[in-house]
């Protein structure tokens, strides 16, 4: 679908001020390397304007405290949410199933289905599960026995969810995601590795995302819970007992192994990692390629292996890279040294 507005029209979607020509057609988004006339960019720090001068785009949002730009601009308070709103008007709509229940879809008779469902071609519904008002569940979904699910959830195709699952409301799961999987638990006796049962579930709370081809475990006991707002990114493992608190982000490939508890506000770089067990506090942010192995308090941005201060991290990486440099200068300091003892040795 083509869309077309003036750079007024969008700086009243985007809640902004315009400065500069406010009749200039915009028809699409692109960055500020690529933009071309009829596109709209944004910058948000002063140290991009270079890359504004040779930019064709034809405006440019930007923060309120910026420069002169060459095209016209729409001045933002908040200028990420302000670009969230841009993206948004050019969105096409989100393919969905038809209202309704798909001829093909299999459901228990003791499943209870709430109104205005959009269900798509062969979703399997188990028995005793409830579905919540106006959730779209598209092709493929199964949703295992006495699960419960709130309203105005989205649940992209091929979504596994399995039995005594619960949902909060605008719950949104990507394709191939497994929700309440077994957790991984063994014990090792006769010469052979035995499994351990998991008898709890999972909680997703309100306005939780979970991104594509990630795995929330089942609980050996209770609930593995994933705490409102959280946004999870694709291919994260989230193993059994588990407890994410409110709106944290974990990053893609981030692993957190059994029984790990998170503050709220915690953030997780890419292929982050906590071994079991480990408590984490409010608004902790783990780097990338970090691995905690003990707890973390509040408040505290930790990073490497094992994971702790990123500032004591840098220091120590800062003279790793400073070593072959040293080891030049140590083999100098011994070769005199040499040559020192050398001398008094021979001298009469």
């Amino acid at each position: 679908m083509n869309r077309k507005y003036t750079v007024g029209q969008l700086a009243d979607i985007v809640g902004g001020k315009v400065r500069g020509d406010a009749a200039v057609f915009i028809c699409g988004v692109a960055d500020v390397s690529e933009a071309g006339p009829t596109d709209a960019t944004w910058v948000n720090r002063e140290k991009y304007a270079e890359k504004l001068k040779s930019s064709r785009a034809g405006a440019v949002l930007i923060p309120t405290n910026f420069g002169e730009t060459p095209m016209p601009a729409i001045l933002c308070e908040k200028i990420e949410p302000s670009v969230a709103k841009l993206l948004d008007a050019f969105l096409s709509p989100v393919s969905r199933p038809d209202a309704g229940i798909h001829p093909s879809a299999v459901i228990h008779p003791s499943a209870r289905i709430g109104k205005n469902p959009s269900i798509g071609p062969n979703v399997v519904i188990d028995a005793e599960a409830r579905i919540g008002a106006s959730c779209v569940i598209h092709a493929g979904t199964f949703i295992g026995r006495g699960t419960i699910i709130g309203d105005d959830c989205f649940l992209w195709p091929n979504v596994v969810i399995r039995d005594g699952c619960r949902l909060g409301h605008r719950v949104n799961i990507h394709p191939n995601a497994v929700i309440g999987s077994d957790g991984f638990g063994y014990y090792f006796d006769e010469g052979r590795h035995n499994k351990i049962p998991h008898i709890g579930g999972v909680i997703l709370e309100d306005d939780v995302e979970i991104g594509a081809c990630t795995c929330v475990d089942r609980s050996k006991f209770g609930h593995t819970v994933v705490g409102a707002g959280t946004k999870i990114d694709n291919l994260v493992q989230v193993a059994h007992n588990v407890h994410i608190g409110r709106h944290c982000v974990l990053v893609g490939q981030t692993g957190l192994a059994g029984s790990v508890r998170t503050g709220d506000y915690c953030v997780f770089g890419g292929r982050a990692c906590a071994l079991d067990n480990i408590a984490i506090g409010d608004r902790v942010t783990l780097a990338a390629l970090s691995i905690a192995d003990k707890d973390i308090p509040d408040g505290l941005m930790v990073s490497g292996f094992p994971a702790r201060d990123h500032r004591e991290e840098l220091r120590e990486r800062a003279l790793v890279r400073r070593l072959p440099k040293l080891a030049e200068q140590l083999k100098e300091l011994i070769h005199r040294v040499e040559q020192l003892e050398t001398s008094t040795h021979n001298h009469p």
